[in-house]
């Protein structure tokens, strides 16, 4: 399996399925990728704003893969002419083989527009493919649920955002690394704009001296395997 970051909280993992999660890279002053050669079967979505919802629907539309996301926002997405599967928080779905379940983010949801559309609550995701369990955590604040997350899933990969102003901070996201217990962490949603810049690799330090989970601190355009 392949995971590729795409920059803010955009990646593409490349496995038995391709799944793209919050393709925000038309205007993204940090991606490396061109919306247009981006194939996905999945695309999950996991809020309104523009820096995640971003190339949902022209890469949708493209690849023809389906958004999954809120209902609300999938229900929207379809109203523009893609293929869509709506889910609430804590339901599940298998795709192909593939299983989502959706999780508690804190956060907003407002599709940008001339007048904001509401579309939902804001989510994030377990993904289970290819015998690994993804956590990517959306836009959210530290909550006390990420430890029933940790506690029922074994999580091999979780992608935390520690931006702060919008999301968590890096103190903060330490905190979900000691209740999540993944093996790998990817940090996200950072350095994208000044007002979320943050150093990496101090939250690296932190979270690999006081837990047993390993970072990878990946640049937009680059990837690893795992």
């Amino acid at each position: 399996m392949k995971i590729n970051f795409l920059g803010h909280a955009a990646f593409l993992i490349e496995g038995s399925k391709n799944i793209l999660i919050d393709p925000f890279l038309t205007g993204n002053p940090v991606a490396k990728n061109n919306p247009k050669d981006i194939k996905a079967d999945l695309i999950l979505v996991s809020h309104g704003h523009g820096d995640h919802f971003g190339d949902t629907l022209s890469i949708a539309k493209q690849s023809k893969g389906t958004v999954v996301s809120m209902n609300e926002l999938a229900v929207f997405c379809g109203s523009k002419g893609v293929n869509t599967h709506g889910l609430h928080i804590g339901g599940s779905h298998v795709f192909d083989g593939v299983k989502i379940k959706l999780t508690p983010a804190w956060h907003g949801s407002g599709y940008d527009a001339e007048f904001p559309i509401h579309l939902g609550t804001p989510c994030g995701f377990i993904i289970n493919l290819d015998g690994k369990t993804i956590y990517h955590a959306g836009d959210t604040g530290l909550f006390g649920d990420m430890e029933l997350i940790g506690r029922l899933n074994k999580i091999d990969l979780a992608m935390l955002p520690i931006g702060d102003n919008y999301t968590m901070g890096p103190e903060d996201a330490l905190e979900a690394v000691k209740m999540l217990k993944p093996g790998l962490v990817i940090p996200m949603h950072y350095n994208t704009f000044p007002l979320i810049k943050q150093d990496p690799f101090k939250f690296k330090s932190e979270v690999e001296s006081q837990t047993g989970s390993r970072v990878a601190v990946i640049s937009p355009g680059e990837s690893l395997e795992f």
